[in-house]
């Protein structure tokens, strides 16, 4: 029997960390390709959780990953989570995310497009003026976090 099976009710969100990683009014976001979600739109360094692996360690790797800088997860802030529902129509049915941003105090390295791959480039974009082809949960996080609102719900109907 399938643990799924033995406890459906046990929740199973996917858990996702983002950096924000900034320069006065300045955020480094990366232009998405060839990951089959939101091509040819900017979002943060982030990535999916492991397991056993803490939130603030995932969002130092991811942005180990993407943007080819260090940070200590003690230079991590926690400033906002968002529960989001699946977007796709699949997702609706059977996906949903617990998201956590963090913003770094410092990190080692100048960050670039370490993921050559999967995005076109790393811009430094003006937080007061963002164009508009950011990830759209994103982009409502970062809307919460300049309010100082530390949860949101996004998708859900």
């Amino acid at each position: 029997m399938k643990f799924e099976d033995k406890y459906p009710e046990v929740s199973r969100p996917y858990c996702a960390c983002f950096v924000i990683l900034r320069r006065e009014n300045k955020i480094a976001m990366v232009l998405r390709k060839n990951t089959s979600y939101m091509d040819g739109y900017y979002g943060l360094p982030a990535g999916k959780s492991e397991w056993f692996e803490p939130f603030s360690k995932g969002a130092a790797r991811e942005a180990k990953e993407e943007a080819g800088i260090d940070i200590e997860p003690k230079n991590l802030k926690f400033v906002h989570i968002v529960h989001r529902h699946g977007e796709s129509e699949i997702e609706q049915k059977f996906m949903d995310w617990v998201d956590v941003y963090f913003e770094a105090s410092s990190w080692a390295g100048e960050p670039y497009n370490a993921e050559e791959h999967k995005s076109e480039r790393l811009d430094w974009l003006d937080i007061n003026n963002l164009p508009k082809n950011i990830v759209p949960p994103q982009l409502s996080a970062l809307e919460h976090i300049a309010k100082g609102i530390n949860y949101s719900e996004y998708g859900w109907n």
